[in-house]
C-alpha cells in the first residue's frame, strides 16, 4: 500500500468519526473499498445491518437500489452514496403495469420482488427477497402462486427448490451473470480439472447445471471456507475474489469467463468515498409515501427470512 493510499484511508476514518457515519460495502466493489468499509456483505446482510447500526449516517458503497433500500429502512438516517450514477440495469427491468396485469389475472398470486429493483417496484410487491433468502421466504408464504420479478434465472432456480408452488416468471436478468456461458465453464474446467464450480443463481440454467454449488455471494464465500478443496471456479462478479482470498489465502480462485465485471460496482473508488464523506453527498432521497409503501415488502422479508 502506498503512503498516499494509507493517508487517504486514515483521512476517511477521521471523517467517519467526525460525521458519525458507517460505511457499508457490497462484495462486488473494489477490494480497496471493501478494506476500508465497516461492514462488507451481500444484499441481505447489508439490508439487515442497515437497520441495526447506531450511527446517524450511512455511506453506501454499491449500486443505487442498495442505498435506496437502506434509506427506506432508515427514514430518519441520512444515506449517502459513493457514486450516485452507480446503478443496476436489472433494477429497471420490471414495471408496475405488468404487476397489476398479473394481479388482475391471478388474484391469489404473491408478487415476490428480488431486492435488485427500484422503490417503485418494491412498493407494488408483497415481499422482497435476496438470492440468499429467496427459497426460505417463498416457502414461508401461504400463497401457492408466485410472480417472481425481475430476475428470470433466480426465479427459475427458486422454483426448482420449491416445486410445490406455481411460478410466473419475468424476463429480467443480470448481464454480468448471463454473460458467463456453459462453454466458458467447460473450458475453465479443462484448464482447472480439480476445481469445483461455484455459481450465483443469477447465472443461466446451463451454467447452474454444471455447478458443484449454487448460492448467493456470501454462501459461495462460506462454502469455500468450509470446503476441503483448494481450487474453485467462481461464476459471479470478480469483486468477491477480495473476500475469498482474505478468508482463504492458501486456496486458488479462477474466473470462468474473461469478463465477470459489473462496471457500475467498479465506479466506487476510495477517492469517491473520501469525497462523499467530505461533502456528505450525494444523498439518497426517497419520497415519504413511496418509502412507506416500499418498506412493507422489505420489512416482511426481514421477518420471514429470520
Amino acid at each position: 500500500m502506498s503512503a498516499d493510499q494509507q493517508a487517504k484511508k486514515e483521512h476517511i476514518r477521521k471523517l467517519q468519526r467526525e460525521k458519525d457515519t458507517v460505511i457499508l460495502a457490497h462484495y462486488y466493489v473494489d477490494g480497496s473499498v471493501q478494506e476500508i468499509a465497516d461492514f462488507v456483505g451481500d444484499s441481505y446482510f447489508l439490508a439487515r445491518k442497515a437497520v441495526d447500526i447506531p450511527q446517524k449516517n450511512i455511506l453506501f458503497c454499491g449500486v443505487s437500489f442498495m442505498a435506496e433500500s437502506a434509506k427506506i429502512l432508515n427514514p430518519d438516517k441520512k444515506v449517502i452514496m459513493a457514486d450516485e450514477t452507480a446503478d443496476c440495469p436489472m433494477a429497471h427491468m420490471a414495471d408496475a403495469a405488468k404487476i397489476r396485469e398479473v394481479r388482475q389475472k391471478y388474484e391469489d398470486a404473491a408478487v415476490v420482488c428480488y431486492v435488485n429493483s427500484t422503490a417503485e417496484i418494491k412498493a407494488e410487491s408483497d415481499v422482497c427477497v435476496t438470492s440468499s433468502n429467496a427459497v426460505r421466504v417463498v416457502r414461508a408464504l401461504t400463497n401457492q402462486r408466485i410472480f417472481f420479478i425481475p430476475d428470470n434465472n433466480l426465479g427459475r432456480h427458486v422454483a426448482e427448490q420449491v416445486p410445490e408452488k406455481t411460478f410466473i416468471f419475468h424476463d429480467g436478468f443480470c448481464h454480468v451473470h448471463t454473460d458467463i456461458s456453459a462453454q466458458d465453464v467447460e473450458k475453465a474446467k479443462e484448464i482447472h480439472p480439480d476445481a469445483l464450480v461455484l455459481s450465483h443463481p443469477e447465472c443461466t440454467a446451463d451454467v447452474l447445471a454444471l455447478s458443484d454449488f449454487i448460492g448467493s455471494t456470501s454462501e459461495i464465500i462460506d462454502f469455500t471456507c468450509a470446503s476441503d478443496q483448494d481450487e474453485f471456479i467462481i461464476c459471479t462478479e470478480t469483486g468477491v475474489f477480495y473476500e475469498l482470498q482474505q478468508k482463504n489465502p492458501q486456496k486458488k480462485f479462477y474466473s470462468a469467463a474473461r469478463s465477470q465485471i459489473c462496471p457500475n460496482m467498479k465506479k466506487i473508488t476510495l477517492d469517491k468515498v473520501e469525497r462523499a464523506l467530505e461533502e456528505m453527498a450525494p444523498e439518497m432521497v426517497v419520497e415519504d409515501e413511496l418509502a412507506r409503501s416500499a418498506s412493507r415488502p422489505l420489512v416482511r422479508m426481514l421477518e420471514l427470512a429470520k
